[in-house]
């Protein structure tokens, strides 16, 4: 999505103009098909209006399991899971994450298993869990590249590897 200005680099969330996505979500918010959902998913949970997000989220993994194919279940769950993860539900989050990598994987989508895995990075990150953080971040970077992601893409994945590190730095000094 156009819509992200940047990460911030304690939190690792989107940076974004909250005006912008506001007007697009205005422009999408009567489409019912699947990838404005997830569009709008993504939208509610950028602009923090998070209940709403997660009664779209959970719309938009019935219509996938309904009309779309299994990657697109799959995406629609990683969704959901930033929900929970923006609510504070971390356990919760990283169960559906840690399912859709491991399926992701199986099928051999790497690109989505990629997907996965940078969300359960985050997730991880942000419940404090920077072990798993860095594992997620490495795998979703070794499957970036198998994918042929391009260097901007990489690039969000190397500046999280790099919060996460300087987290468990102060953290093993401050310990």
């Amino acid at each position: 999505m156009g819509y992200i200005k940047g990460y911030d680099s304690e939190t690792l969330r989107e940076q974004v103009d909250q005006s912008e996505c506001a007007e697009r979500l205005a422009e999408i918010e009567g489409q019912r098909s699947l990838p404005a959902l997830l569009e709008r998913v993504w939208l509610l949970k950028v602009l923090d209006r998070l209940d709403e997000a997660l009664t779209v989220a959970d719309e938009s993994v019935r219509v996938a399991r309904m009309a779309g194919t299994r990657k697109d279940v799959l995406r629609s769950r990683v969704l959901h899971a930033t929900i929970l993860q923006y609510r504070g539900a971390y356990a919760a989050a990283d169960q559906e994450l840690a399912t859709c990598t491991t399926e992701a994987e199986g099928q051999g989508w790497a690109g989505i298993a990629a997907f996965a895995h940078h969300h359960r990075g985050r997730n991880a990150y942000e419940g404090g869990d920077f072990e798993i953080a860095r594992e997620s971040f490495k795998q979703s970077l070794f499957l970036r590249r198998e994918a042929g992601a391009s260097d901007s893409e990489l690039e969000s994945v190397l500046l999280a590897i790099e919060a996460v590190e300087k987290r468990r730095t102060s953290n093993l000094v401050a310990g």
